[in-house]
């Protein structure tokens, strides 16, 4: 989910995801938070309905939509098909209700450890500038913005990292939560591995650098980073160029003279996606480890909280003491088609489109109908390529109750948004809540975080003139509609039952090991494999490979590396006649322990009984091999 290329579908394993979640409470009232920073690339409404009915049933009033936070980090190569709304469905074969429960049970766990493991603590917060990590992807939307406002900031994108450091009353690290403006799209549209991108991996660092001895996802420390103001903010800092002549495509459409635009792309900066991934998401986590050794304010004073839905379809908005306008309903435009420099559309659409064209138009008018006048009108001057708050088949295209709330501890506000907020349109939002909690002089140099891509998704946020070229009780609003699963079309046909070649079980070794290898080398082995798809239950919180090391002095074979371990690969490759085999790959770090290795294997294979599936669990196992310098 993030690219929406239909043929972009899972293949295998770079990581594993995580949902990482924290509960902050007030001892001297009832009050609490919780905000979860989920390795997907964004909430759905769906998703959230269903985690707060399971949060009903078991804490009952405790855990509630107005003190629920539920983010995304924005991986764009994280698992599609747990939205309610047709839109963010048509491109990844529908509902995928396999898919669905994984999200809401990982949630659910990462609420469950946070609650259970609560105990008394103080939270310091530090702020700090992250260099050579992020770039303008819509620079000349960016220009339209006033230039005296322009003036006030020596960048086109936010460089600055938040974090909040949570110790123990003797001062002992629990965590960290950071907030950073970048879109984690390093692994590119082009990537088939499910994978927790750059910020995945600041993570990863962090956590495997203060869990010592531990497995990655197994220790206590827990080093979360969310997403920010990222709308126009790109990883891919070499910026945009030809894919096809290597000249810069930097121009206020982002097309190449040869191809058009779906030749322009944004790379960097390292040699491929990998590399690429590790150097940003080593940045990030570099600036928050020294933030969190040197973060000395400590946050005090009352926890606070407020949410509302609100129809978006029909918002008055006063510009001034004159004007107003009015909000209408949701439709996607021209350049929408176009995509980004961090992933291009189809058919050469082109960004900064400002006029239909006849042939389109007349396709979508035959297929889905004509823009009312009225929404046409409302979204000039975006010509609509689709009007998807009036597409109501099979179910509504675009959601129209969103979710809008705030989070204060003590002097920080944290506001919770549904979408992609540009980097200006990010700015005024924290300006304007500033504002506002100050007005009334209960609080005092408010901190301000937009925590991006929370409790549905509404796609992009702009200024006004990008789209030319305190906390009170707040009613409720009205509840949007959860759909049930049963009206939800899936495209995703069950997996068939998984077969083997003749005289082969499921485990055994198509392809095996070499004898050795030196530290910066990569072992290899294939096995007879099922269907990864098999595992989604009983997989979470295991994993689907390891690299053990034989320990001479006990004589036991050890875990050294699993699938959540930056160093390991998994493909699953999908043969004829219902066989399939699955290639482990270590990339043998230059840290790596000498000594003896094997690499093992483990999933579930499908069978019929009764006409009904049934997975049996399987493994397998490499021979061993020497790791020499």
């Amino acid at each position: 989910m993030g690219y929406a290329n239909p043929e972009q579908t899972a293949a295998g394993l770079h990581n594993r995801l995580y949902s990482r979640a924290f509960i902050v409470a007030d001892p001297s009232n009832s009050k609490r938070v919780v905000f979860v920073s989920a390795d997907i690339g964004m909430v759905s409404q769906k998703l959230r309905l269903e985690v707060l009915k399971r949060l009903k049933s078991k804490y009952r009033d405790l855990y509630r939509q107005d003190n629920v936070v539920l983010s995304g980090t924005h991986t764009h190569s994280g698992p599609a098909g747990y939205f309610q709304y047709t839109l963010c469905l048509v491109t990844s074969k529908g509902y995928i209700k396999p898919s669905v429960n994984a999200l809401i049970n990982g949630i659910m766990k990462s609420i469950d450890i946070a609650h259970k493991n609560m105990k008394a603590g103080r939270i310091f917060v530090n702020k700090g500038q992250v260099e050579d990590s992020n770039i303008n992807r819509s620079p000349y939307s960016y220009l339209q913005n006033p230039e005296g406002e322009r003036a006030r900031y020596t960048s086109n994108t936010d460089k600055e990292l938040v974090l909040l450091k949570m110790v123990d009353l003797d001062g002992h690290g629990i965590g960290t939560f950071s907030w950073f403006a970048v879109h984690p799209v390093s692994m590119n549209n082009t990537n088939h591995l499910v994978s927790s991108d750059n910020m995945g991996y600041a993570s990863y660092l962090f956590e495997q650098e203060k869990n010592t001895g531990f497995l990655p996802g197994q220790g206590p420390f827990v080093a979360a980073f969310a997403s920010s103001n990222l709308g126009d903010v790109s990883s891919n800092t070499r910026g945009p160029h030809c894919v096809n002549t290597g000249e810069t495509c930097d121009n206020p459409d982002s097309t190449c003279p040869i191809g058009g635009p779906s030749m322009c792309m944004s790379a960097g900066p390292g040699r491929d996606m990998f590399e690429s991934t590790a150097i940003i998401g080593r940045s990030i986590y570099n600036k928050a480890k020294e933030l969190s050794r040197t973060a000395t304010r400590e946050i005090q004073g009352p926890i606070n909280f407020a949410h509302q839905w609100v129809n978006m379809t029909d918002v008055t908005v006063q510009f001034n003491s004159t004007h107003r306008g009015q909000t209408c309903k949701p439709a996607l435009g021209y350049s929408f088609a176009a995509g980004t420099t961090d992933g291009v559309g189809a058919f050469n659409f082109t960004q900064g489109t400002v006029e239909g064209d006849p042939f389109w138009d007349a396709i979508r008018d035959m297929l889905l109908g004509e823009p009312s006048i009225e929404t046409q009108d409302c979204h000039h001057p975006k010509p609509i390529l689709f009007s998807t708050g009036e597409m109501l088949k099979p179910l509504p295209w675009h959601p129209e109750i969103v979710d809008v709330q705030i989070l204060t501890l003590g002097t920080l506000a944290i506001a919770a948004v549904p979408g992609e907020f540009t980097t200006m349109s990010g700015r005024r939002l924290r300006e304007a809540v500033k504002h506002e909690l100050e007005s009334t002089g209960s609080l005092k140099d408010v901190d301000v975080v937009v925590s991006g891509l929370c409790n549905v998704y509404t796609h992009y946020i702009t200024t006004y003139e990008e789209y030319q070229s305190s906390v009170d009780q707040l009613p409720k609003g009205p509840e949007p509609p959860n759909f049930p699963d049963q009206k939800l079309v899936s495209l995703l046909f069950p997996n068939p039952v998984d077969k083997t070649p003749s005289n082969t079980s499921f485990g055994d070794i198509v392809l095996d090991v070499q004898g050795s290898y030196k530290l910066g080398h990569v072992a290899e082995v294939t096995f007879v494999s099922g269907n990864p798809r098999n595992s989604v239950t009983s997989m979470a919180g295991g994993t689907f490979l390891t690299v053990e090391r034989f320990e001479n002095a006990t004589g036991n074979w050890v875990v050294m590396y699993n699938d959540a371990s930056w160093d390991t690969r998994l493909y699953w490759n999908k043969a004829p006649k219902g066989y399939s085999n699955v290639t482990v790959a270590w990339h043998i770090p230059y840290t790596a322990e000498i000594g003896t290795y094997k690499i093992r294997h483990f999933g579930h294979f499908k069978t019929l009984q009764f006409l009904k599936p049934v997975f049996t669990p399987y493994e397998g196992s490499s021979s061993t091999f020497e790791v020499r310098e």
